[in-house]
């Protein structure tokens, strides 16, 4: 199991966005990513498509859990109708329809 956590903020037009990668108890990655000019909305979208792509590279992950702290921002990844969002879209969709071509016991949640 793989789990993903992420908080980001804006401050100053300034976004902070960090995501922790666990496998069990054990950390595998830290993310921190540093982006000005950017919508929160977007920022968190890009903190998950960012902790999706790290996970998904890992061998033998069968499961990841994406914790965060807005659900809307997990909402937007599957709306390609929002041009704003399409990019992070469309690579979140890209990556995880690899992720389960891999094996189709393969599970995401958030």
């Amino acid at each position: 199991m793989m789990l993903i956590t992420l908080d980001t903020s804006v401050k100053n037009n300034i976004a902070i966005s960090i995501s922790y990668i666990y496998r069990g108890q054990e950390i595998i990655a830290k993310l921190v990513y540093h982006i000005m000019n950017i919508t929160s909305t977007k920022v968190k979208i890009f903190a998950i498509r960012c902790g999706i792509n790290c996970a998904i590279h890992l061998q033998s992950v069968e499961q990841i859990i994406v914790i965060t702290d807005v659900i809307l921002a997990a909402k937007w990844i599957s709306d390609t109708s929002v041009y704003l969002y399409q990019l992070h879209s469309i690579t979140i969709s890209k990556n995880l329809k690899d992720f389960f071509n891999k094996n189709s016991n393969n599970s995401i949640d958030f």
